[in-house]
């Protein structure tokens, strides 16, 4: 409901590159420059530069998007007043969330929605943090299950709202007849000369892993990585090493393999956060949708609720 140019200056800030903004909006990189040039000219001021073969915006370009994120704020409240026209909760929502979220909590609260609301249709996919974000900015989704990692918007972002859900404990998984298997709960530096198990470095369970380690004061000897838990926990049950995994982590039940607990002042967790766009909390099919996970998460027993409320920035409205 803003001017497609301005969404589309919004964009580019975010990913970096024409080609990168055009790719994400589904148009040509010629189509991106020709509407950022047009908005230039009819605000007679220069909104990119050029810095080798990368643009940047301009002190006017990010002045236009501070105003570009308070109109898109505004346009999803006035589309969540629109929507409460309606007598039932209806429409469709688009729900994103990284894999194990996926499956523990967006799975079954998509479960009571269908049963709740049945006017509503979920539509469900899989993606990772930093996809989920750029998702909702793009909107192509409409509420984001995910978990902020280094680089990922800070809670006063103008373009979303972020609500804590949950800190989910990482256990240490050995093989059923490692040492270890046999304990209630460990020391995670009692795995120090262990063979571990690692992610590629773009996997966000690389840097908690590593992170928790140097924590706990020393660093883990990483020989094998492997992209998902199903993979991981191959290589575990048959003695490659060990590795930490999340709370909420689904495993098959014939891998032969124990999640061990950790005590002690350096136990890893990671925090799971709903995120929409700012201003649609009011709708009610993205209000339903985040009542339906909080109530899934609500009944874990595994996990620790988190009931601190997000913060909200205040914004002023353009020309203010």
């Amino acid at each position: 409901m803003i001017d497609p140019r301005l969404q589309t200056l919004r964009v580019l800030r975010e990913l970096g590159t024409v080609t990168a903004a055009a790719e994400a909006l589904h148009l040509t990189p010629s189509t991106v420059s020709q509407q950022l040039r047009l908005l230039a000219r009819d605000l007679d001021v220069q909104l990119l530069e050029q810095i080798g073969r990368r643009v940047r915006l301009t002190s006017a370009g990010h002045t236009l998007v501070r105003h570009a994120d308070v109109l898109a704020a505004q346009a999803e409240r006035a589309k969540a007043e629109l929507a409460l026209e309606r007598d039932s909760v209806a429409g469709v929502l688009r729900i994103s969330a990284m894999p194990t979220a996926l499956v523990a909590l967006v799975a079954p609260a998509a479960a009571r929605l269908r049963d709740a609301h049945p006017r509503l249709a979920v539509q469900m996919n899989e993606d990772e943090s930093r996809q989920c974000y750029e998702l909702l900015l793009l909107g192509d989704t409409d509420l984001g299950v995910l978990i902020p990692t280094a680089g990922s918007p800070t809670t006063d972002d103008p373009r979303f709202e972020q609500f804590p859900l949950i800190d989910e404990p990482q256990d240490l998984l050995v093989a059923a007849d490692h040492p270890l298997a046999d304990r209630t709960s460990v020391a995670l530096t009692e795995a120090a000369e262990e063979t571990w198990i690692g992610a590629p470095e773009r996997v966000a369970h690389n840097q908690l892993q590593l992170s928790a380690c140097a924590a706990a004061g020393f660093t883990p000897r990483i020989v094998h990585r492997g992209m998902d838990w199903l993979g991981i926990s191959a290589m575990v049950t048959r003695g490659f090493g060990v590795s930490l995994i999340p709370r909420l982590a689904d495993l098959p039940g014939a891998h032969d393999v124990v999640r061990v607990p950790l005590h002690g002042d350096t136990r890893p967790t990671r925090r799971h956060v709903a995120c929409i766009r700012r201003g649609s909390g009011g709708h009610p099919a993205i209000a339903a949708g985040l009542a339906a996970v909080r109530a899934v998460c609500e009944e874990r027993t595994d996990v620790v609720l988190v009931r601190r409320a997000p913060h909200t920035p205040r914004t002023s409205a353009v020309g203010a």
